[in-house]
């Protein structure tokens, strides 16, 4: 059984930054890889960004050059450093962790929700104008 728990969500103003938590317990090992999606009212889950098992990380273009994906793998704990932060950001954040298919190299990683099985309970950041 996999648990992740999400943490640091906050409200800041434009501009300013925040760094989110994940951290994962249970059956988790070296194959299985994670990532951020969000959510925001009204709108459906997004791929925010993924880290690979190779620790390359894939980014959506919205969050590109702002935002940085990182892995702790000793402490199997997620990050996500959020810099330069805007109002559209705002949303309930996720990680999430799937275990990488055995036909895919170790340098992918998906953005797609829906092939992503174990998910946290979420934290919400909202940044304000």
């Amino acid at each position: 059984q996999v648990q992740l728990v999400e943490s640091g969500g906050g409200s800041v103003q434009e501009g300013r930054s925040l760094r989110l938590s994940c951290q994962a317990s249970g059956f988790i090992d070296a194959n299985y890889y994670m990532g951020w999606f969000r959510q925001a009212p009204g709108k459906e889950r997004e791929g925010v960004a993924c880290i690979a098992i190779d620790g390359s990380p894939n980014y959506a273009d919205s969050v590109q050059g702002r935002f940085t994906i990182s892995q702790d793998n000793a402490e199997n704990t997620l990050y996500l450093q959020m810099n330069m932060l805007k109002p559209e950001d705002t949303a309930m954040y996720y990680c999430a962790a799937r275990r990488r298919p055995h036909d895919s190299s170790a340098w992918y990683c998906s953005r797609t929700s829906s092939v992503f099985p174990h998910w946290g309970q979420g934290t919400q950041v909202t940044v304000s104008s």
